[in-house]
């Protein structure tokens, strides 16, 4: 049996490297916003989502981060969850995934995860895209 990434590592180094990988992946200057608005509130789901979803998940082997992205769109589509789909757009692009590619990844939602979905997935792109 193999080990799982990321074991053995500390919780301070897993937040190390779920932050570099946020960087990569998001950018600086979206990190640096989301670290300036954290409050009282919200500082534990920073470190879990920096630990956990960049630190552990993201920075599996299992995935390159191009098809990491491919998963995180369609899903972020088919739960509606727009806000973080403009996000993982630009991330998208930034993880080597094209225009074209993210239209057929929308027009694909269309069928599995329904039209009005996919009508706003198409909005909220052409938002994104037409801001880069």
């Amino acid at each position: 049996m193999t080990r799982p990434a990321g074991e053995g590592l500390s919780d301070e180094e897993r937040y190390d490297q779920g932050m570099a990988v946020r960087r990569e992946v998001l950018s600086n200057e979206h990190v640096d916003r989301a670290i300036a608005s954290t409050t009282g509130l919200t500082a534990d789901f920073q470190d879990f989502i920096t630990r956990v979803a960049w630190g552990d998940i993201w920075s599996r082997p299992g995935l390159d981060r191009r098809s990491r992205s491919v998963a995180v769109i369609t899903a972020l589509i088919a739960h509606g969850h727009h806000e973080e789909l403009a996000m993982h757009l630009r991330a998208g692009l930034r993880n080597g995934l094209t225009v074209d590619e993210i239209r057929e990844l929308i027009l694909q939602s269309a069928v599995y995860s329904g039209v009005p979905a996919a009508n706003t997935a198409f909005r909220i792109a052409n938002e994104v895209f037409a801001s880069e």
